[in-house]
């Protein structure tokens, strides 16, 4: 009797389980086609981020800023919203809890963005076609005749997006306005020459080639007059640059998505700095008699610090040679990572190292194009500032700045193991969120990561390179405490020039770079230390709870696998795996 009462038991509590079991798959089942029919709306609404990741179902849909888009965004905002309410989080996946996460976050970003950071009105940088255009004409997608068709369509619209973004536009600051003129006009060889080459290689009818290209007339003259109408603007009352500490603490939850906030992530660059300053005043101590024989020692450490990476400096390429540098040690990189073993490399996914294409000018001298999960195979670009036109006075600072060593460290975050890695990983992920709503912190956290990993690894052992390093990592700090100082506690150019040149001993060419990217944006630049504090942390605590089971190979292989999520997420899926 008492076995079959057992019995019973056991196999209601089973039953209980596989139905509990059926209900979670459901639902997760459920889910997924939800993700599936949220994003299908999303590129609906924003066709340039969708063609971004590879998806050109609406290519040939230029969205107009007016009015009626962003109540569009909204509407969409509020809409999905409450369509999450329908799922019920502790029965979701953990995957999917993630995803939930993720899109709850983008939803209220949106909302965000619109209500309360009110950039439409203030940024005019913002409204520029170039980069979308040229997409079209570089993809590797389709035929050529398709997608100048796309392009075709696409212009029409042209002249009423400008027209609307002149309404838009309501004291904006001079900064934006000062890059929006410049890249919108850099933005017109798309039009010119980059679309004449393209259908003059096209099997086009000669009506359809002549229509085309008067189409693209148009379109320049609207840019122009777009560019033109900025620079006589009547703005007596720009808005300043800085966007104060509530927006910027609010800012930093979205885009970052942190375990930190604002204000600790700042408060840790700070104690980070000066751990960094302790490093680099013994390596340069002890590298001064190699590079300054008996000259007398400073007795300030930072002064002491400063002429040695100032000799060290010397060692750099020449302006022809910049981009050409940077193409050759990429395969010495991909060669060293396999030797070592740290994580796989696919060699079939292309890496490009071009010189930056002019409508992206103006905010950073290096950066990575990647294909989306749609456009796996496509070409990762690498795409690298032109020295071309700078004085020798610019030219000589900014290569001392990417001196020998440096330039080596920069290749390690931009491409091999850094930013291209990673995307590629990216693309694999099989949660379509993850791919799509790439977290920030986790993407540069990630570049940053590599950049010691590597040395910790073996690569080019040196206390030149370690002390160069140091350097390097010192302005990921820097960064945070820039941007930080500069949009919530009113920071002066002089202060910020100060902090660069001779606290992160930058050079004067990069330091100026730096502080106009602090102006033209926000939150951004923490990204950087933010993420590679909690990768790295991350890693330190699981080696000390694996001991030696712990596989650097197998951390970030795993790690990669869950595409480009926040580092908090991620943290909390391996480490539930570990139990």
């Amino acid at each position: 009797m008492k076995k079959t009462i057992a019995s019973v038991a056991l196999a209601l509590v089973l039953f209980s389980c596989n139905e509990k079991e059926n209900a979670s798959a459901n639902i997760d089942k459920s889910f997924d086609n939800y993700k599936d029919y949220f994003v299908n709306e999303l590129w609906k609404l924003n066709p340039d981020w969708a063609a971004n990741q590879g998806f050109h179902n609406y290519d040939s849909i230029l969205i107009i800023p007016d009015a009626n888009s962003k109540t569009r965004q909204l509407d969409f905002s509020k809409t999905q919203l409450d369509s999450l309410k329908n799922y019920s989080l502790e029965k979701l996946s953990d995957n999917n809890k993630t995803d939930f996460y993720m899109i709850k976050n983008l939803l209220e970003g949106f909302a965000f963005s619109i209500n309360e950071v009110k950039a439409s009105e203030w940024d005019p940088s913002r409204y520029n076609v170039g980069g979308s255009f040229a997409e079209i004409l570089n993809g590797n997608y389709d035929s050529l005749e398709d997608r100048l068709s796309n392009f075709n369509l696409k212009m029409d619209n042209i002249p009423p997006y400008y027209e609307a973004a002149k309404k838009n536009i309501k004291n904006p600051t001079v900064e934006h306005t000062n890059l929006a003129i410049a890249q919108n006009l850099g933005g017109i060889s798309v039009f010119e020459n980059e679309l004449k080459v393209a259908v003059e290689k096209s099997k086009l009818s000669p009506t359809e080639k002549e229509e085309i290209l008067a189409k693209a007339k148009t379109s320049v003259k609207a840019i122009q007059d777009f560019a033109s109408w900025l620079q006589k603007l009547e703005n007596k009352t720009p808005r300043s640059f800085r966007l104060g500490q509530e927006l910027y603490a609010k800012k930093f939850d979205f885009d970052i998505q942190s375990g930190y906030n604002a204000e600790q992530i700042y408060q840790k660059a700070v104690a980070q700095k000066k751990e960094l300053h302790d490093k680099m005043f013994t390596l340069a101590d002890k590298l001064w008699e190699k590079y300054l024989g008996r000259e007398p020692k400073p007795t300030d450490k930072l002064a002491l610090i400063k002429q040695v990476i100032d000799k060290i400096s010397l060692q750099h390429t020449t302006p022809e040679k910049f981009q050409s540098e940077i193409e050759k040690q990429i395969p010495e990189l991909t060669a060293y990572v396999k030797e070592k073993d740290l994580l796989y490399i696919d060699p079939s996914k292309p890496l490009v190292v071009r010189k930056e294409p002019d409508y992206m000018a103006g905010v950073a001298g290096a950066s990575i194009s990647a294909p989306g999960p749609y456009d796996k195979n496509a070409n990762t670009y690498y795409n690298v500032g032109s020295l071309s036109g700078w004085s020798k006075e610019d030219s000589e600072s900014y290569l001392r700045e990417y001196n020998d060593y440096i330039l080596q460290i920069l290749n390690i975050h931009e491409a091999i193991p850094g930013h291209y890695t990673q995307l590629v990983y990216a693309n694999q992920s099989p949660s379509i969120i993850k791919a799509i709503l790439g977290n920030g912190a986790m993407i540069e956290g990630w570049a940053v990561y590599t950049e010691k990993m590597m040395l910790e690894s073996g690569y080019k052992n040196s206390d030149e390179m370690w002390l160069m390093y140091y350097k390097w990592n010192l302005r990921t700090v820097c960064n945070t405490i820039l941007d930080n100082s500069v949009h919530t506690r009113n920071m002066s150019k002089e202060e910020a020039l100060h902090l660069l040149t001779q606290e992160a001993f930058q050079q004067n060419a990069e330091a100026e770079g730096k502080w106009k990217r602090a102006t033209l944006s926000q939150v951004q630049l923490c990204s950087y230390f933010t993420g590679y504090s909690e990768i790295y942390d991350f890693r330190e605590e699981l080696k000390k709870k694996q001991g030696k089971d712990f596989k650097l190979k197998q951390f970030h292989e795993k790690f990669l696998s869950y595409g480009s999520a926040p580092v908090k997420y991620i943290k909390e899926l391996m480490l539930k795996e570990e139990q």
